[in-house]
């Protein structure tokens, strides 16, 4: 009977992550909260039940990416998105050689800066074997980091008199997850909502040649190549969107699913997370995503404002 307690806070949890008034960050903190407070029933296993529902995910979030918009905007600065991408996981390689971060750690946390936050990391942890706790402790550097974001990238903008566009351009090169990044860009203005939010699903695209990559660099010992199957599902979900796009309607809807399924899936990470476990890895992941969100922020702010 004792071992049954912990099912009732874990359930009631699950159900409050499914509304919408659970972002992913809170998500997160319910989970390891519940961990931490020795909640998480023991019949269940968060790491495997996040390794599925975490593919369907993002498969489901292939239904919101607007290709033929996206498509232009890649054509049309694709200097740009390419050269902060692999400037971005390069010099994350870098630093978390040079601090003694772990390797998988280091990686998904620059994946995440270098593309789309939580759902970059999401879609490369499988290519590269990345353990539960590595993936939580690159989410939750990304969410704390997306946090703060939201607040001081208007108020340095404003602060230095910039332009829409170039505040629209900046703020989807420097803020990681795509929600943080159309909530900065709105608080700024529409010309800049606008600029941003087609930037950011542009390089959203980047998430399937990056994965590839990834399984080329984490390749195991016996040379097999672990290429995630759902990457090859997630640009068919794109293709059938702008293929059929009468049935609009029903891809939003599997798209807001997919946003809320990734939440419970955020929720999942968060059980798996210890306080012990926390311990362990001490703070160089959060000072490691502090030091490159920092040096691509104000290179990149550099180079649009002399330009």
């Amino acid at each position: 009977m004792t071992r049954l307690l912990p099912s009732a806070p874990f359930g009631l949890a699950l159900l409050v992550c499914l509304t919408p008034y659970v972002s992913s960050p809170t998500a997160l903190v319910i989970g390891f909260l519940l961990a931490s407070l020795g909640l998480v029933p023991a019949q269940i296993n968060p790491a495997k039940i996040t390794k599925k529902l975490l593919a369907y995910s993002i498969v489901g979030l292939g239904f919101g990416i607007q290709f033929q918009q996206a498509l232009a905007v890649t054509s049309d600065g694709i200097g740009l998105i390419i050269s902060t991408i692999v400037g971005t996981l390069a010099l994350g390689w870098w630093l978390a050689r040079a601090v003694g971060l772990q390797r998988e750690t280091g990686y998904l946390i620059s994946s995440g800066t270098a593309i789309c936050g939580g759902s970059a990391i999401a879609a490369i942890a499988p290519a590269i074997n990345a353990k539960d706790d590595q993936i939580g402790l690159a989410l939750a550097t990304v969410f704390v980091l997306n946090s703060v974001a939201l607040f001081v990238f208007p108020v340095i903008g404003h602060a230095l008199n910039i332009d829409q566009v170039t505040f629209g351009t900046w703020a989807a090169i420097a803020i990681h997850d795509t929600s943080s990044v159309v909530g900065a860009a709105s608080a700024y203005g529409e010309q800049a909502l606008t600029t941003a939010t087609t930037l950011k699903l542009a390089r959203a695209l980047w998430i399937v040649p990056v994965a590839l990559v990834s399984s080329l660099l984490f390749r195991s010992d016996s040379k097999t190549i672990t290429i995630p199957y759902f990457i090859g599902f997630y640009c068919l979900a794109i293709g059938i969107s702008d293929a059929l796009p009468q049935f609009e309607w029903l891809y939003q809807t599997i798209f807001e699913v997919a946003k809320r399924a990734l939440v419970v899936c955020l929720f999942l990470v968060g059980c798996g997370i210890s306080v012990t476990k926390l311990k362990a890895a001490g703070p160089k992941p959060l000072l490691f995503g502090v030091g490159l969100w920092v040096v691509i922020s104000t290179t990149s702010l550099a180079w649009l404002t002399l330009a």
